[in-house]
């Protein structure tokens, strides 16, 4: 091995090592499976968590709100809603206690959005998605990346938005939506992009 490439070696090695690059990568669990530490519902529906799953069913407009706020991140949340469901994900909410799609970033979960320019996999008037995936009646796995004013979103390892520049909302809370039909979460994992 040459020297140029041991050197190259050793800093790649030394980088991973780092705390900076650990906070970077490692996934932390929001939600615990047990309970609904660390979450604080807003208004009516009846979440519950039933083996290991978060539940509603049942209420109006409804939100579970993380306790603490985010900035930088990435977030991993397996969810599973029926055919008819009205769900998404929140994130950045500048305010926590009144949420809505013009106070915080909504990446929806509606398959039947009577206008799909911003139903499953969009960022509602944001970030339009074509073709829509559908996520009804199975489990599918969705990720968001908000890196300072870029922000993606992926759903079953496909790309539904792409970089998307926007800087309306810079940090906040994240917030699981149920609005209609059956709505189940059972992983919501986030990991800090913040050095």
């Amino acid at each position: 091995m040459t020297s140029r490439r041991a050197f190259l070696l050793g800093l790649g090695t030394a980088l991973l090592a780092t705390p900076a690059f650990a906070r970077m990568t490692r996934f932390r669990r929001l939600f615990n499976g047990r309970n609904l530490d660390g979450w604080t519902p807003l208004g009516d529906a009846n979440w519950s968590v039933e083996n290991g799953v978060i539940r509603a069913d049942r209420g109006g407009f409804s939100f579970l709100v993380s306790r603490e706020s985010y900035r930088d991140f990435e977030l991993r949340v397996e969810f599973r809603v029926s055919h008819d469901a009205n769900s998404g994900i929140f994130i950045r909410c500048s305010d926590p206690a009144r949420i809505t799609a013009s106070n915080a970033y909504e990446v929806n979960i509606y398959d039947t959005r009577p206008d799909p320019t911003y139903g499953t996999g969009a960022i509602v008037d944001v970030a339009s998605v074509s073709p829509m995936p559908r996520a009804g009646d199975r489990w599918n796995v969705m990720t968001i990346r908000a890196a300072a004013d870029v922000l993606s979103v992926a759903m079953n390892g496909v790309t539904t938005v792409d970089a998307v520049r926007n800087t309306a909302h810079r940090e906040g809370p994240v917030a699981l939506q149920y609005g209609a039909g059956q709505v189940m979460f059972r992983r919501v994992d986030i990991r800090s992009l913040q050095g």
